[in-house]
């Protein structure tokens, strides 16, 4: 039987994967000790779309779908079931360098056998039926189940960072690492969608080879450009990662030096106060231990009185703090204009200044200043 839009989406298909596992198999990073995870990373991932590929090939070139469908199926679940979990520890392992353990792995290869063993009994040993069926329902809300499992732990993943970021960065570093996110949703969208068109009639079949292409393209995309971002974030991360006792909230005033447990026991908020009238928040690229040393306190203590006080974390605190000042200087120098002003505003580019104040006041900065100065005129 021929089925030429079958086949050439498969050819597509299985030439774009060859090409992204290999490459991120073998394509060089900047020869540094900290691009050491981004590769580990980098190759988990082309390990798993290689494993598609084989499976695509063998879907090209031995038409197993025409000829065995069970077994065509049984391939197809049993490859999802595996290359989910390679996805999410290559993407968790850029948020969590220990994230991959040898028990962690044990159990998981353990999973993946006992899951196509299970399959392959349901598919090829038992007789087409209601009993075969709703085997393979359950074996499809194993893999659903599975898939959500490690999509809710890379999130909380993305999520711990994000709050990091927040808590102790000035600048946005988040906005580096919210493809993670995107692409965690698209993949649980993308990895049920396969589950589900692997039952496709075979004249209809070629929809699900086509539905991975751009799924795979952003995939590629993403990995090149968070190279460019990589060393940023992970320094922050291993500079920011508090310790055990910081994490548990085990520290105690009693235990620091005198220097730092003074002002946390008196005039932490007349420093603060002293050290924003002196616009020190304008120093483009601060951080929270940087303000903790200026202040002679503990940073954990420090981010704590923040959200206490001021109800943001530290970069929000500082965002506010920056929009407060550019609106004082638009109103001060009308003439200046807005790359001037986000630059000495501490903002780290005149389009990222735009973008936070039209999210902030629900106009461009070139039009809130020409509606203030048309409010001074009036009498």
């Amino acid at each position: 039987m021929n089925h030429p839009l079958y086949e050439y989406s498969l050819c597509i298909a299985l030439s774009l994967m060859i090409f992204f596992g290999v490459y991120f198999l073998l394509a060089r990073t900047p020869d540094k000790a900290i691009f050491a995870n981004y590769l580990r990373s980098r190759r988990i991932m082309g390990c798993a779309l290689l494993l598609l590929a084989a499976n695509y090939a063998v879907h090209f070139f031995f038409e197993l779908r025409f000829h065995h469908v069970n077994a065509a199926i049984l391939m197809n679940l049993s490859t999802y079931f595996l290359c989910y979990w390679l996805f999410s520890s290559a993407l968790t392992t850029l948020l969590d360098r220990f994230y991959i353990t040898r028990r962690r792995l044990l159990f998981h290869l353990a999973a993946w056998v006992f899951f196509t063993l299970f399959s392959g009994i349901i598919l090829l040993a038992l007789p087409d039926g209601a009993a075969q069926k709703i085997g393979l329902t359950a074996m499809a809300v194993w893999l659903v189940c599975y898939g959500l499992w490690l999509a809710r732990r890379l999130i909380r993943a993305y999520r711990r960072a994000v709050r990091l970021f927040d808590d102790s960065r000035s600048d946005d570093i988040a906005a580096y690492i919210r493809w993670l996110s995107i692409f965690t949703y698209w993949a649980v969208i993308f990895g049920v969608g396969c589950g589900l068109l692997t039952f496709l009639p075979d004249r209809y079949i070629f929809v699900w080879i086509l539905s991975s292409i751009p799924f795979y393209l952003y995939l590629y995309c993403s990995y090149l450009n968070y190279l460019l971002f990589y060393e940023q974030v992970e320094q922050a991360l291993e500079e920011e990662m508090p310790s055990e006792e910081e994490a548990a909230g085990m520290i105690d005033s009693d235990d620091m030096p005198e220097h730092e447990a003074r002002p946390m026991q008196s005039d932490i908020a007349a420093r603060l106060s002293d050290w924003i009238a002196d616009n020190g928040y304008l120093n483009p690229g601060l951080t929270i231990r940087e303000l903790s040393e200026i202040l002679h306190t503990n940073r954990t203590y420090l981010s704590g009185h923040i959200k206490s006080a001021y109800n943001l974390s530290f970069r929000y605190w500082i965002t506010d703090l920056r929009l407060e000042y550019a609106k004082r200087y638009m109103l001060g120098h009308p003439g200046q204009n807005i790359a001037r002003i986000a630059e000495a505003a501490g903002f780290v580019s005149p389009s990222h200044f735009t973008r936070i104040f039209k999210a902030r006041e629900g106009v461009s900065p070139t039009n809130w200043r020409k509606a203030q100065s048309g409010n001074t005129s009036v009498p």
